[in-house]
């Protein structure tokens, strides 16, 4: 956290600012120039859940993708933190059942649906989460199509077990893909362990956006993975409600732009964005880790900055980011609103 990053968001209430978060941001192209920045991009930050399309790459490279006719919402769910609504967890159990395999596979752990609407009608019929409503359940879905693919004819459950270690042959071909793409070197990276127990390193915003960058392009990746990048984003653009869900953002911004934007959310105030028209990456880190605030409408205006909107996709996105906000009663208190300049 660098008390000189810039503050990137601001709370209004009653004509004057009620809180401030600062930050830090990236936008760069697919040789590796900057384009414009803000605060200490060169610091390096766990990118958490904003980079699962880097990971999902080995899937549709390996050729797994293939093999299991994973489909586009399922290929979109495998980049996405889903809101565990009943659309996703469907995804996600046809992805493994076409695997051969089952929930039992998954280790990314259980924790209720975020949608507060799908946790009380679970609630109400007497369920209780399994690991397809863990938001990541996609992406380890991916994950365990990969090793079931790995595996060829052996044991694949044998072989998938544990694969959330560094040193499972599954998360060494995530973690490559995550090296090659960002063009950081891993090995002496400060690495933690991730809300879904893989390991999640620490990576500066500035190889963060051109990772994106190259994701939205393709340059600066090998063949492979390029055309696993293409596929991806196709899948997401098709299906962007299995990236996030109802209401959130990712998928908001997705619905309404298209192709044009590709943008994933991460724990503790991190975002990062491919968009492909313009060649650039985005990536964001909020000192405060704050990722339901300031995080969305930083990301709005860049992308009000950066991306190519008639009038009434102007209009939606400057929503984004001068966002009113309003109490119990529906009554107008003040707004959030980015502060990039």
């Amino acid at each position: 956290m660098h008390t000189s990053n810039p503050i990137l968001a601001q709370a209004w209430r009653g004509g004057i600012v009620e809180s401030a978060h600062r930050g830090a941001w990236a936008v760069v192209d697919a040789d590796g120039t900057l384009h414009s920045s803000a605060g200490d991009i060169d610091r390096p930050i766990f990118p958490r859940s904003a980079v699962k399309v880097l990971q999902a790459l080995p899937l549709v490279d390996s050729g797994a993708a293939e093999r299991y006719g994973l489909t586009d919402a399922q290929l979109a769910l495998a980049c996405a933190s889903h809101g565990g609504e009943p659309a996703h967890t469907t995804a996600a159990a046809a992805m493994l059942a076409q695997a051969g395999v089952d929930v039992q596979a998954l280790e990314c752990g259980a924790h209720w649906p975020y949608r507060d609407v799908t946790q009380r009608e679970m609630a109400a019929r007497g369920e209780t989460p399994t690991a397809l409503h863990n938001n990541c359940s996609g992406k380890h879905s991916g994950f365990v199509c990969l090793g079931c693919h790995m595996a060829g004819s052996g044991d694949a459950r044998g072989f998938l077990r544990g694969y959330v270690q560094p040193q499972h042959p599954v998360m060494r071909e995530v973690t490559a893909a995550l090296q090659a793409s960002t063009g950081y070197d891993l090995a002496d990276a400060a690495v933690g362990t991730d809300g879904c127990s893989i390991p999640t390193y620490a990576i500066p915003l500035r190889h963060l956006a051109l990772a994106f960058a190259r994701v939205g392009t393709g340059q600066g990746l090998r063949p492979g993975h390029a055309a696993a990048a293409r596929r991806l984003r196709a899948a997401v653009a098709a299906a962007p409600f299995q990236v996030a869900g109802t209401g959130r953002f990712d998928t908001r911004v997705m619905e309404r732009l298209g192709a044009r934007v590709f943008c994933k959310v991460g724990a503790e105030g991190v975002y990062c964005a491919a968009l492909p028209e313009a060649g650039l990456g985005v990536a964001i880190k909020m000192d405060d880790g704050n990722t339901a605030r300031g995080c969305e409408v930083v990301m709005a205006a860049l992308i009000a900055r950066l991306v190519r909107l008639d009038d009434a996709e102007r209009g939606f996105v400057a929503g984004l980011a001068d966002m009113p906000l309003h109490n119990w009663n529906g009554i107008a208190v003040g707004r959030l609103a980015a502060a990039l300049d």
